[in-house]
């Protein structure tokens, strides 16, 4: 990085704007779409890859001036990033041009993806002038308003000129030391290669990194002149999913677009709360500092105020992402929110994203072929939906208020809503109705019937007079979920726990829902898990290796079933069916003692069909399915001989219980498994009275 900054400080001396705003442009366009990474630990691993070489005896090879060449520059690089941030910090809080206050905060923006740069940014002051420029908050703070403006200005040249200084020294310091290095050249090959993939993961780490909670002194130049050789790198960053999919950005630089229509300050608040979020994104600190200063009131402000506009502002995307940041990274902010009124105010926000129009008090009218949901719209939408599930996760057991549950029946028919639209992109709309299914599982259970009460159309999914389109999406989303194969738990349990949850409440959608996982058993000639129908698929979810993945498939099949354990063992054999069943104490095969207080489960039979009368008998309960049959292994023998092979059995039992391999275990009268009371002691005395039989025969063949 070749940044002028002492050059960029003598114009903001010189109070030219025009000279200020020139440098800053070319950093922005060099460095728009690069991110710079902390490299410490992969240097770490390579020290300790060159020691196990070093061991092992391997030629030894010298490190070449390149390399040194190259760590030297990446030092250069920090001390001007960190010397430009203070710079920038101080600059911002000035009067000048939109267009000049811009260009810093951009500036400002690309630095903030430096864990090492973050210091100055998460100061009391510096989160005071960047909320004031956000438009979050009128106050402002100068931690050097007491100093001039020359003399802080001088104090960074002189701290940089320094650092100049000290770092020539270091390096012939070190030029002198260099010494030797043990490697062997094709194991050093593979570990240029896997440095480039250290590095990938390095840049994946300084995402979700931390900055350290550090105070910035009047004087900087201790901590500017404290630099680690060789920790840092810059990568080009992977193009987002807003980047990639609007053409009107194809071939612009990141960061430098403009929409249409976009008045200079918006654009600059814009910037301000880009930089918050990447400053509240990477550090604790700031985090912290974010809810004693009590900013979320000032973004809940912004947020209603932009909800109230005719013309929707550009800066509302970046308001809600700043807003879900810090209700997921701080539990009493999302308290905060909740307390402020932020369940109407992010409902009348997704309202107006979806251009809702009412039908009903709490059912919104869905045209039969509505128009696509914008790029934009989708966008908005999906932050709305992941801020609402931060405030509102732990109502989901909870009894709410008459006023909070017109709140939230409202807010249930909107989602309704969400679920049937689409969006442009196929990517969008799996990703909407993800966020909606979240949402839908940490509301109150007894507001989801919202979801049911519009009226059938002609077309439209229906059972015993009751409209189940929304169901059958639910039922779609699950199946196209199912076939992911990649991280099921996170995808899989919340539409998991909503269909369980449903089906216990509404008896319509469990008929509905059961019609399509659990038809009547016709074909029995295959085991229960095979096959690539719904029901196949999630019973192999029954024996997944993830508890959570695999409790709540099997919660699912179990409530179909309306939880009768004959009927559950009949659907899904007993070798799947027993974790669920030992878990809830139903070994034994008596039904559930107590309800959920909202199950609303129907006397209703579960009447065979014709076929699987016919075979009921040769079906196997462990196995699920019809097997052929077998002779009997003890035809042809004597009770005597039997009883004689039960004795070896028991003992055989014994030996491996004592040995601790097995553990032999009975189901009591709950229905629970304990150990297997008396197996031991009568195998104990079988064998007892076995050897002092063998040993009365011994010594009556010696008296002999």
């Amino acid at each position: 990085m070749d940044v002028d900054v002492e050059g960029i400080i003598q114009c903001i001396k010189q109070g030219d704007e025009s000279g200020v705003q020139a440098q800053l442009q070319e950093f922005n366009k060099e460095f728009a779409q690069c991110f710079f990474f902390d490299a410490e630990e992969r240097d770490r691993r390579k020290q300790r890859k060159l020691e196990e070489f070093r061991k092992n005896k391997v030629r030894e090879y010298a490190d070449s001036d390149s390399e040194c060449d190259e760590y030297d520059q990446e030092d250069r690089g920090l001390l001007l990033r960190q010397n430009l941030a203070v710079v920038l910090v101080r600059f911002i809080r000035t009067e000048m041009k939109s267009s000049v206050l811009r260009v810093s905060l951009r500036a400002l923006r690309i630095l903030s993806r430096d864990k090492k740069v973050l210091a100055p940014l998460v100061t009391d002051g510096a989160l005071l002038t960047l909320a004031k420029r956000a438009g979050l908050t009128t106050s402002d703070a100068s931690e050097e308003a007491t100093d001039p403006d020359s003399v802080f200005y001088d104090n960074i040249i002189a701290s940089l000129a320094e650092a100049k200084v000290l770092q020539c020294r270091t390096n012939e310091d070190e030029g002198e030391a260099e010494g030797a290095k043990a490697t062997d050249q094709n194991s050093f090959d593979e570990e240029e290669e896997e440095e480039e993939e250290d590095a990938k993961s390095d840049v994946s780490a300084a995402y979700s990194g931390d900055a350290d909670a550090m105070s910035w002194s009047a004087s900087h130049r201790t901590s500017i002149n404290e630099m680690h050789r060789g920790s840092i790198h810059h990568r080009v960053l992977e193009r987002g999913r807003r980047d990639r999919r609007e053409s009107k950005m194809q071939g612009a630089e990141e960061g430098e677009e403009e929409e249409e229509g976009e008045s200079g300050e918006e654009a600059a608040r814009k910037e301000a709360m880009k930089v918050l979020c990447n400053v509240v994104y990477n550090s604790t600190w700031a985090q912290g500092r974010f809810s004693a200063l009590r900013l979320l009131s000032g973004l809940v402000q912004c947020l209603s105020s932009s909800i109230r506009c005719s013309s929707p502002s550009s800066v509302q995307f970046y308001e809600l992402r700043l807003m879900f940041l810090t209700t997921a990274l701080r539990p009493e902010l999302s308290t905060q929110l909740q307390q402020e009124g932020g369940l109407s105010i992010l409902t009348a926000a997704l309202e107006r994203s979806l251009d809702v129009q009412w039908k009903d008090q709490y059912v919104c009218e869905l045209e039969p072929t509505p128009n696509p949901i914008s790029l934009d719209a989708s966008q908005q939408i999906t932050e709305i939906l992941k801020i609402l599930f931060n405030i509102s996760y732990s109502s989901h057991r909870q009894e709410p208020s008459e006023d909070d549950a017109a709140l939230y029946r409202h807010l249930v028919a909107i989602l309704r809503l969400c679920l049937m639209r689409k969006c442009m992109l196929s990517d969008d709309t799996d990703e909407l109705q993800g966020h909606t299914v979240n949402l839908l599982s940490a509301l109150p259970l007894q507001c989801l019937d919202v979801l049911l009460l519009a009226a059938p159309e002609p077309g439209s999914e229906q059972c015993e007079g009751v409209n189940m389109d929304c169901v059958h999406t639910l039922l779609t989303f699950m199946e196209r979920r199912l076939d992911s194969g990649d991280k099921m738990k996170e995808k899989l349990t919340p539409v998991l726990n909503l269909l369980t949850e449903s089906c216990r409440s509404h008896r319509e959608t469990r008929h509905y829902i059961r019609q399509h996982i659990l038809p009547p058993l016709t074909d029995v000639s295959h085991r229960p898990e095979e096959g690539s129908t719904v029901k196949s698929r999630l019973i192999r979810l029954m024996t997944h290796l993830d508890t959570d993945l695999k409790h709540c498939a099997a919660d699912l099949i179990f409530v179909l079933c309306k939880e009768n354990v004959r009927r559950y063992v009949k659907y899904t054999g007993y070798g799947n069916a027993a974790g669920l069943l030992a878990t809830r104490g139903l070994l034994s095969g008596q039904r559930p003692r107590v309800f959920n207080s909202v199950t609303r489960y129907s006397s209703d039979s579960d009447s065979d069909t014709e076929e699987y009368r016919k075979v009921k008998d040769r079906v196997n309960p462990v196995t699920g399915r019809l097997e052929a049959e077998q002779s009997d292994p003890m035809e042809g023998m004597t009770e005597e001989e039997k009883e004689e092979e039960a004795k070896k059995l028991i003992t055989l039992f014994s030996k491996l219980s004592r040995s601790n391999i097995i553990q032999p275990m009975q189901v009591n009268s709950e229905g629970k498994l304990v150990p297997l009371s008396g197996l031991r002691d009568h195998s104990l005395s079988e064998e007892e009275r076995s050897e002092s039989e063998n040993d009365g025969e011994a010594e009556k063949g010696d008296n002999n």
